[in-house]
């Protein structure tokens, strides 16, 4: 009996054992695609939806539960879905462009959008960066799909029936579908878009089926055209049918292109061929836990690794290759910006005035190989569009403000990345600060702010004192570029001079920047609370700290480190009083930050999310330990209303990347990342030269959130900020992490981070 009663044990362990191995959660096991869908018009949470796609893929594809042409196409709190929609949206408010959907139906021919939309339940959903799963109830159908940088390979299980049938809707605003029996397939173009496009844009699409054809329609928005098997319109579409057995599986693989049918084809042949789709969908599992996987956080709640890779997954989501491989095996592209077939790389579907905060730095560090190749893109939208596009989707869009392609172009070339036309870039970079081109690009106001040192308020010039603010930082980026390339001594001095244009717009009544008028004066009425008017979507409050290249300068300008801690600390002590006059009504941003309860800190917009490391300008880095902590806890959950605001293509994302990693990238173009408090006990960054950066925080929890010393390769480290050249080497980080703050250490301005004033390189 005793011996019955080992082996029985032992029986157990080792069962427990192998269950606990066959639990191994890879990274992509922990994203939630649906993390931010919970978003509306008036309150975003993320304004996210679920991609399911390969990193940096041109095509995405996403369960639509909105309406056709709704920016909003998959809301978590949506009661059905309408179809499976190709997608290369970057954001609600700049809506889609090359979308199409395919929805299976059973019985009635249910082919508008209202009729074959079905129930579902997020209790029978599976929603992953590889794979999603859904059952429509009211077909009786369980609907698979995986995808591929191009293509899309879907597999639907079928009830018994008749009339089992796959509706495909080429959308309105012009399009085409043509049905093939002889092989299974169907191809089609859409245009639907919402600008940005020259007026030959097309996606042109193929689909094919392993299963033969019974029934045959093609319809419009006037109804069904039985066995007619080509249709124009200005809203076109096909339903195809055949009877299933039940249980029975339909294969649909579905490609696209910008430039033909015929690459489209290609795109299908090279990516999905007749691979089986279980294999499809175990090879974009892989793709996508290469690219997580460069990152490992351990020691964290099961809540906070999943926000760790949730974040992550949506950093690798954007911008989106716009370029495609040609059947000889050239890259090649359809240009946004004329139309033309041509050469080389395309990148499309990032807004600089947002990602050129974090999302950019985390490429420089991480993944500078992908970037290299959005760099040799970005010259191409020179060549092609006349200007950098400072908001692509996917050629020029009217959207935000600012010339942060500088930064996002210098930063590339001052962090190491090699092998492409610098000097063209550059010749766009000072093309694009003293001029102002179509749709948001170069600047508006140039030429005040060339003469008069900053974009004035009253010669209708809206949001003046934000682009005043962040042309003199894209300046900084400017300086540092011209001097790395050896620029004539005048041109580098030019963009030093104009770096500092940001005092002219700091108002030394209230210590903070304000509206200034073309004689001058600074705008009477100046109200710190008031959103918009001299900012973008932001208050004073929020926008007073962008001086990302010399906060050195900006404490001098409030009157030192005691002054400037202590406005640090009135923007989270106020209540979040604001106001909306010059939107009119609540718009999204200020209610975001107003049931935050972190009082005027407005982190679900990206101009203040640096402003947290600020602290450790002014020897109180403990207070940056802090509050990092708090926004993580507080504004980031893997859950539908998981974000505090737009998630903004990777931005919101790379902040938390960068932030639970403990350091931040305040100031891009430059070579340092300011301190705060990692989130986890380790997290190992695995570098494409094969170093690694290894992040230790043995004694790190809830409670304790602050640095009691910093080791670095075991040697103590006294600095607030690190080094991005030194951590390529490879480096230990040792954090001793207490849960009192120790208001000693970083206190001395030997350990304080780049400022232009104080180091002037």
């Amino acid at each position: 009996m005793k011996n019955n009663s080992f082996f029985f044990l032992a029986f157990l362990f080792l069962s427990f054992v192998a269950n606990a191995q066959n639990k191994t959660e890879s990274p992509a096991d922990h994203v939630n695609i649906l993390m931010g869908t919970q978003s509306i018009y008036s309150l975003s949470n993320g304004n996210t939806y679920p991609a399911i796609a390969r990193p940096w893929g041109m095509n995405f594809w996403s369960p639509q539960t909105g309406k056709m042409g709704d920016g909003w196409m998959y809301t978590y709190t949506a009661e059905k879905i309408r179809g499976f929609k190709q997608t290369h949206q970057p954001s609600p408010w700049i809506n889609d462009y090359g979308q199409f959907s395919i929805m299976p139906v059973t019985g009635k021919l249910a082919y508008k959008e209202d009729d074959r939309a079905s129930w579902f339940s997020h209790k029978s959903e599976i929603a992953k960066p590889h794979y999603y799963s859904v059952y429509l109830a009211d077909f009786d159908i369980n609907a698979e799909m995986t995808a591929t940088e191009r293509a899309a390979h879907f597999q639907f299980t079928f009830p018994k029936n008749e009339q089992s049938s796959v509706v495909i809707d080429a959308f309105d605003k012009g399009s085409y579908i043509k049905i093939i029996p002889s092989e299974n397939k169907i191809i089609g173009y859409t245009t639907k878009n919402s600008g940005g496009v020259p007026d030959n844009f097309k996606n042109y699409f193929v689909l094919i089926f392993d299963k033969p054809f019974e029934t045959k329609y093609t319809w419009n928005d006037n109804g069904l055209t039985k066995d007619q098997l080509e249709m124009k319109a200005d809203h076109s579409g096909a339903v195809v049918g055949f009877k299933t057995n039940k249980g029975e599986k339909v294969n649909v693989r579905v490609a696209s292109s910008f430039i033909s049918i015929e690459q489209a084809e290609q795109n299908l042949k090279a990516e999905l061929n007749n691979a089986p789709f279980e294999k499809v969908v175990a090879e974009s599992k892989a793709a996508w836990n290469t690219t997580l996987g460069k990152l490992k956080a351990e020691g964290g709640t099961e809540e906070q690794i999943n926000t760790f890779y949730s974040c992550l997954y949506r950093t690798v989501c954007f911008p989106q290759k716009l370029y495609e491989i040609d059947a000889k095996g050239k890259i090649v592209h359809y240009s946004p910006y004329n139309g033309k077939i041509l050469d080389g790389y395309m990148y499309g579907g990032t807004g600089f005035w947002d990602t050129f905060r974090a999302l950019y730095p985390l490429l420089n560090l991480v993944y500078p190989s992908i970037n290299k190749e959005m760099q040799e893109a970005l010259i191409n939208d020179y060549k092609e569009g006349g200007f950098l596009p400072e908001w692509s989707s996917p050629g020029l869009r009217d959207c935000m403000v600012g010339n942060n392609s500088a930064s996002v172009v210098a930063e590339a070339y001052l962090k190491g990345l090699r092998g492409y036309d610098i000097n063209t870039l550059y010749e766009a970079l000072q093309h694009g600060a003293n001029n102002e081109g179509p749709n948001a690009t170069g600047r508006k106001g140039v030429e005040y702010y060339n003469t008069l040192g900053y974009v004035p308020y009253d010669v209708k010039i809206n949001e003046n004192a934000a682009r005043t603010l962040e042309y003199a930082y894209d300046d900084f980026t400017i300086w540092k570029l011209a001097k790395a390339l050896n620029r004539p001594t005048a041109e580098i001095a030019l963009y030093e001079k104009r770096m500092m244009n940001y005092k002219n717009v700091f108002n030394p009544e209230f210590k903070l920047m304000s509206g200034r008028n073309k004689d001058g004066s600074f705008t009477k009425d100046f109200n710190p609370f008031k959103w918009g008017d001299a900012f973008t979507e932001g208050n004073s409050l929020h926008y007073s700290w962008s001086v990302f290249h010399d906060i050195q300068g900006l404490i001098d300008l409030m009157g030192g480190e005691k002054a400037f801690t202590a406005k640090l600390d009135e923007v989270f002590s106020l209540p979040p009083t604001f106001d909306d006059s010059y939107y009119g009504s609540v718009i999204h941003e200020i209610r975001e930050m107003q049931i935050m309860n972190m009082g005027q800190y407005a982190h679900g917009n990206q101009p203040i999310q640096h402003m947290i490391y600020l602290y450790n300008f002014a020897g109180q880095p403990w207070k940056a330990q802090y509050w990092s902590r708090e926004v993580m806890n507080r504004l980031y959950k893997p859950t539908p209303d998981g974000y505090c605001g737009d998630e903004d293509n990777g931005q919101t994302s790379a902040w938390y990347i960068f932030s639970s990693m403990g350091f931040y990238p305040v100031c891009p173009a430059s070579d340092e990342y300011v301190l705060g408090a990692p989130l986890f006990k380790k997290v190992t960054v695995t570098l494409e030269n094969g170093k690694q950066i290894v992040i230790k925080a043995e004694k790190n929890s809830a409670e304790n959130k602050y640095v009691q010393e910093l080791k670095w390769n075991q040697k103590v480290y006294d600095k607030n900020y690190i080094n991005h050249f030194e951590l390529q080497k490879g480096a230990e980080l040792d954090f001793d992490m207490v849960n009192k703050p120790n208001e000693k250490r970083g206190t001395s301005k030997t350990s304080y981070p780049y400022s232009y004033s104080t180091q002037k390189k």
